[in-house]
């Protein structure tokens, strides 16, 4: 027997797909505010918002034909023109609210802007009870307690209010840096958590005052600017320096159209852009902007918005690896800020202070007579041009892996086998990709069996995958024959779980990335034996001619493995260390 369902758990199952904790709830009513054109958002939660979540924005406010229209299915001041591919807001006011009403105790005061009246409503439990007068300023309180008590199975599967204040935290946090000429506060038991104050200025001066405020005062300092723009597409931001690394990628903030979204092909493609200057378990810190024309993405493939689809996805996988990467061409010779802050903070001096620095200093220099490797080089002329010169003129080696270098404004360390190595990689990959990429034939060529899609798209692209050293051919249905592999490749890898990772990589991104970065971790392999090695003695000429390799080669500030390959003390520093300032 078929029946239909009352209309209060339709509610309340819409609303498992909406509200799944109370952080999503939060979000569904700050993006209300923000497209409401609030300039002040004020948040207070109890109990992880478990008990409460209060919400108070400035923005236009409603009178109280559609405060009685806000809470009802189905109603929305989103979409004018009924076109569900043209989206230029945030969320629908008329879902996530009745949504929230269905599963809690649902009270919102508004008054619209420049009116005199302000109207309360309210839904518990997914019953509706009539519009009264109420008194409220301008713009729109939002308050949402007992989150689930409703469905009280829902809240069985709770977490602690620490991890929901916490989840809580990250929306806050995404939103703010989305709109940064917004005022947020956020409020937890009474503590106050988050106060940003709106920032001034243009995209990037706001940015900078607001990513300051809620990652860490370091990330500017260690980041450059990207900006690119296409027809349909502008990509903004800040891009971490690969030695800037974290070991999740919790710390890569990526928005789309003001929204804040966690994408697997987004972040994919954040991962790319990164693939040659970072080792796989580390991940770049980013904050990125893209703008696309509404009608080439979609925005409602996910209940909670957190994912996105686009018309043209390997065009904007591209835009985003293919600025990132010029950009760190740019800035590759940067690394990022190396000396520890503990550092600025050392006690003052003392007798035990001072004999554990002595022995800190016996550790690592030893007396020439006991070790060779403490023998130094020393340049005995000045260098030219030392005032045009980033990284200064070689002083000298020490322990025979590191150059000391003299700067205008402090002293560089360099450990010369990580600098040697990324410059031979450079010069590896730029013979190797002016050319033809030599393939080595299979004795027997290697059969491989995908479905029908796979084989297809493969085949599709027999072309291209030729031009880069992998020969494939039809091979009966559904499967395919390797004929040959890049050269480099040959006897180092899997050819099955290559062909089978690259018919997935360009199933899902319409991209052939994997070879080239299988490609250029031989190519790196390479570099790193036909570099200079650590323990080699270098006099002056080799150690400046290694300093002014790096100054004109992109990504020297890293080493093939994404770890510094030299690190900067300035005078100012270094006179701190020794207390002088």
């Amino acid at each position: 027997m078929i029946r239909y369902l009352p209309e209060t758990l339709i509610n309340q199952i819409a609303a498992g797909e909406v509200v799944e904790r109370p952080s999503a709830a939060l979000k569904e009513l700050i993006e209300n505010a923000i497209d409401a054109q609030a300039t002040s958002i004020d948040i207070d939660i109890r109990d992880g918002g478990k008990s409460l979540i209060r919400i108070q924005d400035n923005g236009a406010g409603m009178d109280r034909d559609t405060l009685r229209a806000a809470v009802d299915r189905h109603a929305t001041s989103k979409l004018p023109d009924d076109d569900l591919l043209n989206i230029k807001h945030l969320g629908f006011r008329g879902e996530a609210l009745p949504s929230i009403g269905a599963v809690s105790r649902l009270s919102i005061k508004s008054r619209q802007r420049g009116s005199d009246e302000a109207w309360e409503i309210k839904v518990e439990g997914g019953k509706k009870h009539e519009a009264t007068p109420a008194a409220a300023p301008e713009g729109t309180i939002v308050e949402v307690a007992d989150i689930f008590y409703a469905t009280p199975a829902r809240l069985k599967f709770m977490k602690t209010d620490n991890a929901e204040y916490q989840a809580i935290r990250d929306i806050v946090t995404r939103m703010a840096m989305a709109y940064p000429f917004i005022s947020f506060r956020l409020t937890h038991n009474g503590h106050t958590s988050l106060n940003i104050k709106a920032a001034q200025g243009d995209f990037f001066e706001q940015q900078s005052l607001r990513l300051n405020d809620l990652i860490d005062k370091d990330f500017i300092a260690n980041s450059f600017p990207v900006h690119n723009e296409k027809p349909d597409a502008t990509l903004r931001g800040f891009a971490g320096l690969p030695t800037h690394d974290r070991g999740t990628a919790l710390n890569q903030y990526i928005f789309v159209n003001g929204r804040a979204v966690k994408d697997k092909q987004l972040l994919g493609a954040v991962r790319a852009a990164y693939a040659d200057v970072m080792e796989r378990n580390r991940h770049p810190v980013v904050v990125l902007f893209l703008d696309v024309n509404p009608q080439e993405v979609d925005v409602n493939v996910h209940p909670a918005k957190a994912e996105v689809r686009f018309r043209d996805a390997a065009t904007i996988r591209g835009l985003i690896v293919g600025t990132i990467k010029n950009a760190l061409h740019t800035h590759g010779q940067r690394t990022a800020s190396s000396v520890p802050a503990q550092l600025w903070s050392k006690p003052a001096y003392t007798p035990t202070a001072h004999k554990g620095a002595a022995e800190n200093v016996s550790n690592f220099y030893m007396p020439l007579e006991n070790s060779a490797s403490s023998r130094v080089d020393m340049p005995h002329a000045e260098p030219e041009n030392i005032q045009d010169s980033p990284l200064g003129a070689a002083r000298a080696q020490f322990h025979e892996n590191y150059i000391l270098a003299q700067t205008p404004t402090g002293i560089v360390l360099v450990d010369q086998h990580a600098a040697h190595e990324r410059l031979v990689y450079e010069r590896l990959k730029a013979n190797f990709e002016s050319g033809h990429i030599p393939s080595q034939g299979l004795l027997v060529p290697e059969i491989i069996t995908l479905d029908d899609a796979k084989s297809a798209l493969l085949l599709s692209q027999a072309e291209t995958l030729r031009s880069m050293g992998l020969v494939i051919e039809p091979f009966g249905q559904n499967a395919i024959a390797v004929q040959a592999v890049p050269t480099l490749l040959a006897g180092r890898i899997d050819i099955k779980k290559l062909i089978e990772d690259l018919a997935d990589e360009f199933l899902e991104h319409g991209a052939l990335q994997n070879l080239q970065e299988k490609i250029n971790h031989v190519l790196a392999t390479i570099a790193c034996y036909g570099s200079v090695r650590s323990g080699r003695r270098m006099n002056v000429d080799e150690m400046n001619a290694l300093l002014r390799e790096m100054e004109k080669t992109p990504l020297s500030g890293q080493c093939n493995h994404g770890r510094p390959t030299y690190i900067t003390l300035s005078l100012d520093d270094i006179e701190k260390l020794f207390s002088r300032r």
